[in-house]
């Protein structure tokens, strides 16, 4: 058995895993790369053959881990993709939000260089090519064994994160040897809102494990909704001004939602006008109101008691562009979320390129942004961004809390290994992660006696 890191090897984007069992192909996960997003053709240079993959196994619905899904069937796959069933309705969202978030790219480079494209901004697939990837979804509940052919067999694990985010472990029969590998996708927190908490993974002899805050704790001082109450009282009530919260359309946005609904309802603060400026948003909160058994018990017991959680009397999702632009003029407190989470794309950069000098406006990050994107940059304190082919200087007030970061923190990651079983395990490899953050969770996981490896990218590791 073969293993080979092809994606998010020493960087976070771009999850991509082979492996080898005899002559038999799997490929767990096909992500897109943020970090080649200056040369987004760069995407399609598969370091093997498309066609020669038997079987694809989709962790989650987002971009990072089946961005490139739609690539690879263009270019010649034409098995299966096995995931859970909200996995498949909330890619099949994003990769046709990801086609007009091409299409938008190459319009612009269009605008630029009068008429003559830039090879790199040349849209990956089109919706014809994300239909031909839906198509070949298969569905597999959690927890529920699934025989992929006499020597494979497929479990998925909840480890949170995300509606319907599973880890993979799969039992192989080696040359008459069984082993178990596990890949974490990425490993969610306990106490989430809407999430259910991750579930122990089994006993295994390799494990490949995201590694995305390695060396970073949560903090733990205040509560989710006792954050937002700070930020949404100084910036929405003592003064009048706007908070504009760029959000993940699939997954963080149902947990912001969920929270807000629970600070007005529990009468925090008075009520705020919210507006949800995501159709994407909107569309997936369709998702996990079809798949309500999956969201956790508090949510579930709020329903019971107060109706829908994703649903309140200050709340608007914005759906048209005229309406969008209506709340771009709507010039009492507010609070605006939008998408995307990294600001790359999406209505969020209208929203910034008019509030980005209004001193009366609070950006606030609820989640990760990779190394390249506008969010990092602001992040960072660029005095000056570039934003719909302007700079503009910052005067807004920017700011981050990990309180509503979907993913389980240093601690939370040390703890998902140390459950295994330190006499059977073989190695675990580090993926999905900064190789800063590799190297201190590493280190830790190696003062606890385990075997581990940072992975690097294209490098074949025999199993």
């Amino acid at each position: 058995m073969k293993l080979t890191i092809h994606g998010a090897a020493q960087q976070v984007t771009g999850s991509m895993h082979l492996l080898q069992a005899g002559h038999y192909k799997i490929l767990i996960d096909c992500g897109l790369d943020y970090e080649r997003d200056r040369q987004l053709q760069q995407n399609e240079d598969f370091p093997f053959d498309p066609a020669a993959i038997d079987v694809v196994i989709l962790t989650h619905a987002h971009i990072d881990h089946s961005g490139n899904l739609p690539t690879l069937v263009r270019m010649g796959y034409a098995g299966q993709i096995l995931c859970t069933a909200p996995t498949a309705d909330l890619t099949e969202l994003l990769l046709l939000d990801s086609v007009n978030v091409f299409m938008s790219k190459m319009d612009s480079a269009r605008r630029h260089r009068r008429g003559r494209f830039n090879t790199g901004r040349q849209p990956l697939y089109l919706q014809k090519h994300v239909m031909d990837t839906v198509e070949r979804f298969v569905t597999i509940g959690f927890n529920k064994p699934f025989r992929i052919n006499d020597h494979v067999e497929l479990t998925f694990i909840p480890v949170g994160h995300l509606l319907g985010a599973a880890a993979v472990v799969l039992k192989v029969n080696d040359e008459g040897a069984e082993k178990k590998i596990a890949f974490t996708g990425d490993i969610g927190r306990n106490n989430y809102p809407v999430l259910n908490d991750p579930q122990p993974l089994p006993a295994v002899d390799y494990l490949v494990t995201e590694s995305t805050y390695g060396g970073r704790r949560h903090s733990k001082e205040q509560t989710i909704e006792e954050v937002l109450t700070t930020i949404i009282d100084r910036t929405c009530i003592k003064e009048p001004g706007r908070l504009i919260i760029p959000a993940f359309s699939v997954g963080r946005t149902q947990s912001l939602v969920f929270t807000l609904n629970k600070v007005f309802s529990q009468g925090l603060l008075p009520p705020v006008p919210v507006f949800i400026d995501s159709p994407l948003a909107t569309r997936s909160t369709v998702v996990y109101r079809k798949h309500h058994h999956l969201v956790n018990n508090e949510a579930q017991e709020f329903y019971r008691q107060r109706g829908d959680e994703f649903e309140f009397e200050n709340l608007t999702y914005i759906e048209t562009l005229k309406e969008s632009r209506q709340v771009s003029n709507y010039f009492e407190p507010c609070i605006i979320v939008s998408s995307a989470g990294m600001l790359e794309g999406g209505r969020i950069q209208d929203h910034l390129f008019y509030n980005i000098q209004n001193y009366y406006c609070t950006i606030l990050f609820i989640g990760y942004c990779a190394k390249g994107t506008l969010g990092h940059r602001l992040l960072r304190g660029d005095p000056i961004v570039h934003i719909k082919d302007r700079d503009l200087a910052v005067y807004a007030t920017i700011k981050q809390t990990d309180t509503l970061s979907a993913h389980g923190d240093h601690d939370d990651l040390v703890n998902t290994v140390k459950q295994q079983d330190k006499d059977r395990i073989k190695n675990i490899f580090l993926v999905h992660g900064e190789i800063a953050s590799m190297k201190l969770m590493a280190d830790e996981l190696v003062a606890w006696g385990f075997k581990v490896t940072i992975a690097e990218k294209g490098l074949t590791y025999d199993l």
